[in-house]
């Protein structure tokens, strides 16, 4: 099995751990003084303070909609996407949640249908949660 390891800037730990621990549902790894180590669906993910988080944020449209240039994200099986877009548009943290694009299907009735959503963490990065009824349309092309 081939994992993935992101590390993220972010400006508060505990705002940060919060999120990724009690609103996402992810385990918490090793931690330090500047930085946790977040299990983020079997992947590691960690999250480092840093003292200036400014950085631009670029753009490219997507099927109408202005997808950030700098995002990561999971692709989930069908009925987790949708538990977990559930869960993060009526759950108790629905109101905390800093939206870029809010769960819908992309490329309807076209290759790479796909159910998607865009939010951002609390110190503003951008995570994107996709689905495909068919796996098969993930690197499809035509």
């Amino acid at each position: 099995m081939t994992l993935f390891h992101l590390a993220l800037p972010i400006h508060d730990i505990a705002v940060s751990r919060h999120f990724y621990e009690v609103v996402l549902g992810c385990a918490v790894g090793r931690t330090a003084e500047r930085w946790v180590d977040i299990n983020f669906w079997g992947h590691q993910v960690s999250l480092h303070l840093v003292d200036d988080l400014f950085v631009p944020d670029p753009t490219n449209s997507v099927d109408s909609d202005d997808v950030p240039v700098r995002h990561f994200g999971l692709i989930l099986d069908w009925a987790e996407w949708h538990r977990l877009s559930e869960r993060l548009m009526n759950g108790p943290y629905a109101e905390t949640i800093s939206w870029i694009i809010q769960p819908k299907i992309r490329f309807q009735g076209e290759v790479g249908e796909q159910a998607t959503m865009f939010f951002r963490d609390p110190s503003g990065n951008a995570l994107e949660f996709k689905s495909f009824q068919d796996p098969s349309q993930v690197f499809a092309t035509d």
